[in-house]
């Protein structure tokens, strides 16, 4: 354990923050109110009930300008995050061990760690103006769409109030997901002509992250009898049913937009 707080506090010298980093630190109040969480999403599915039924007998809205700004907005957030997190935890991962980024939460005092987490868990709500452009553009709303999006407020609030050290890495790999799919996200609002294999790369990130978050999950779960190893029974459970359902949804995604049609491509050309 001193090896751990030695190697934390070597980073801090190598990795300082920025002076917008220095924020104060906001984790009392999220982790007292952590449970609104619950309802944001109860709220959340009842206003796609409300919308979907508002707009079923109206013409879609072009929401082009919108889009464009707030899919840019996004992306220029994942980015930071990602270069922030990935840069922190990269440089952890290096100087220490896998398990002390797993396993071990020392490295969540940090100012950059608790400035990123903070605005991680509120950039969740926002994320659901995502769907807001999909009912109000009249676009095919999915299954994995909202129960994603709801289910990871409600994870990232509870990893957060729990002080989860294996969280670092599912905000790690989740700023870098969304990094690129805001991205891409941002070209389509602009009709921007990019790659074909764009759109599939995003999938396939995102499947990947679940594989590895499920892999993490894993590790924390048999490094839990260590002294110092801060993880529970119950946050394995829950992130493993989540990263296990993610996974299955997202393979299911990939096979029916870019597996399926390449197979009926193939079949009409012969």
């Amino acid at each position: 354990m001193v090896t751990t707080v030695n190697t934390s506090d070597e980073i801090e010298q190598m990795f300082q923050p920025y002076n917008f980093e220095l924020f104060r630190d906001m984790r009392p109040f999220l982790e007292e109110y952590w449970a609104t969480s619950f309802a944001i999403v109860l709220i959340y599915l009842l206003l796609i009930f409300v919308g979907q039924n508002y707009m079923k007998s109206r013409k879609g809205f072009n929401l082009q300008r919108p889009l464009i700004l707030w899919s840019f907005c996004l992306a220029v957030f994942s980015i930071f995050g990602t270069l922030r997190m990935w840069g922190y935890m990269g440089t952890l991962l290096l100087r220490g061990s896998p398990k002390q980024t797993i396993c071990f939460s020392s490295f969540i005092n940090s100012p950059i760690i608790q400035f990123w987490s903070f605005l991680f868990v509120l950039s969740k709500v926002v994320e659901l103006g995502d769907t807001a452009f999909i009912i109000l553009r009249k676009r095919p709303l999915i299954f994995v769409h909202w129960y994603h999006h709801s289910t990871v407020l409600v994870y990232s609030s509870f990893g957060y109030k729990n002080k989860v050290a294996a969280g670092g890495w599912f905000m790690t790999m989740n700023f870098g997901v969304h990094a690129i799919m805001y991205t891409y996200y941002t070209l389509k609002a602009a009709k921007v002509k990019s790659p074909r294999w764009f759109p599939m790369l995003v999938t396939s990130l995102q499947i990947l992250q679940m594989f590895i978050g499920a892999t993490v999950g894993i590790l924390a779960y048999i490094w839990r009898q260590e002294k110092g190893c801060h993880t529970t029974e119950e946050h394995f459970f829950w992130s493993f049913i989540l990263y296990a359902t993610y996974f299955v949804l997202f393979a299911k995604f990939f096979h029916q937009n870019y597996i399926i049609p390449k197979i009926k491509a193939k079949t009409k050309s012969q």
